[in-house]
């Protein structure tokens, strides 16, 4: 039998199959299928047994959760209803000082609660913020990079998907995870404020209240054009409400949320605001499932690697060799750490979370820290690749909304990486601003 590199275990063969597989640009998902067939084929079993491991992997009531909160926030998107709250925020904070700087991040942690989905809040909202915040004097590139940023914090802000998929892998709280993650994620969007001042130029023009506030409401009396706004954007500002409202009362499960908010979508677009078409619903129910398929076909290949992790015991070999590296608790999450950092510069954070987590989680039962801290943490870690090149994929998605090359949206995220790593330290060493609303039982 052909072995790729002779005298290693077929576990780890595997693993350098999966990185060689994305250096030759083959897609996340068939990399980790095509080394977890072949470290199969080494081991000696059956391939017909592929079939109902994926089966397996993929057949969980909590990742419904995944294409239903997809859907929710394509159809926000699609139906004006982002539209209208980016309308409402600038008439609120537009004539402060920072201008659509302020709005846009207000604009992007608030659509995390809605999309989930950093790409997807990325080509939804980006177009109008990028828009408003060149009208108002920011750099171009600078504010791509600012949309990037409050865009990855989608995975951070409840709901998350990002938040989903660790709970299923870690068998924790999903409802307890979205708790923990409102102040984290509220602490890194007041830290972008931060770098602000810093990119609008001191004699660039502020775009008036009337320019930041369009027709049917501009010219009028800011009271009158802040309650019309409000009125318009109403049953959109209700969207997280209604999602994380139903969730903390008891009413539905975070599975069922996602669905919930798909129907709310539906209804406030079809009867409320009447922007419901045939077309737009098939363009958003197209766009969802691509979307969804793509992370789908990611977690149905990762659960044949993380059998043949767990047949191959790479699980104990490498938490034990982390555990090794010190015993130094606070050396032993810098690594975590960074590990999680490199690998969201290269691939998203689904394939991160489903091939590290099984590594990494032991490590934390063992130095009994708290998994749902952990998993805030392992959020905004992965939130950072988010906007990280070389394949942060927020940046290529603003990219090809802006028409600008990467290479300049990445240097206007560079402020907020900045300032993200500053709130990642503060995160990691604060645990109790993850766990503070969880309160003492926790």
């Amino acid at each position: 039998m052909y072995d790729l590199v002779p005298g290693l275990p077929a576990g780890t063969e595997m693993v350098i199959l999966f990185f060689l597989l994305l250096a030759l640009r083959v897609p996340v998902a068939f990399s980790l299928g095509l080394s977890a067939l072949y470290a199969m084929w080494q081991i000696g079993f059956g391939l017909e047994l592929a079939g109902d491991l994926i089966a397996t992997g993929i057949t969980k009531f909590s990742l419904l959760a995944i294409p239903f909160f997809i859907l929710a926030g394509t159809l926000m998107g699609s139906l004006g209803i982002a539209e209208r709250m980016i309308r409402f925020f600038r008439v609120l904070i537009g004539a402060t000082p920072g201008g659509m700087g302020v709005v846009g991040t207000v604009v992007c942690l608030f659509w995390g609660a809605v999309s989930g989905s950093g790409p997807a809040s990325v080509a939804a909202i980006g177009p109008m913020i990028i828009k408003g915040m060149v009208e108002d004097g920011y750099p171009k590139p600078y504010a791509a990079g600012l949309v990037c940023t409050g865009a990855a914090l989608s995975i951070v802000i409840p709901p998350s998907i990002g938040l989903v998929i660790y709970g299923v892998i870690a068998e924790t709280s999903i409802s307890k995870l979205f708790l923990a993650a409102i102040l984290p994620g509220l602490f890194m969007g007041l830290i972008m404020l931060l770098t602000l001042p810093l990119a609008k130029p001191g004699g660039g023009r502020s775009a008036t209240l009337e320019a930041l506030s369009p027709a049917p409401h501009a010219g009028r009396p800011y009271l009158v054009q802040l309650w019309l706004s409000f009125k318009d954007s109403f049953w959109g500002l209700m969207t997280p409400v209604v999602i994380l409202g139903g969730i903390y009362s008891g009413i539905f499960t975070p599975t069922e949320a996602a669905l919930v908010a798909t129907v709310y979508a539906l209804l406030v677009g079809g009867l409320i605001y009447r922007t419901l078409t045939f077309r737009g619903l098939y363009d958003s129910l197209s766009n969802a499932a691509a979307s969804s398929a793509t992370v789908m076909l990611v977690v149905a290949y990762a659960s044949l690697f993380g059998w043949v992790v767990t047949v191959e015991d790479l699980v104990g070999s490498y938490s034990g060799a982390l555990l090794g590296l010190s015993g130094n608790e606070m050396t032993i999450l810098l690594v975590i750490m960074l590990i999680l950092l490199v690998a969201g510069m290269f691939m998203d954070a689904v394939t991160v979370m489903f091939i590290c987590l099984p590594i990494f989680l032991p490590v934390v039962r063992e130095l009994g820290w708290d998994p749902v801290w952990f998993g805030v943490l392992v959020m905004v870690n992965l939130a950072i690749g988010l906007i990280t090149p070389p394949v942060g994929i927020n940046l290529y998605v603003a990219a090809n909304v802006t028409r600008l090359p990467i290479e300049r949206v990445a240097r206007g995220a560079t402020p907020f990486l900045l300032v993200c790593l500053v709130g990642l330290v503060v995160i990691a060493f604060v645990p109790q601003l993850s766990l503070a609303l969880l309160g003492p039982a926790n």
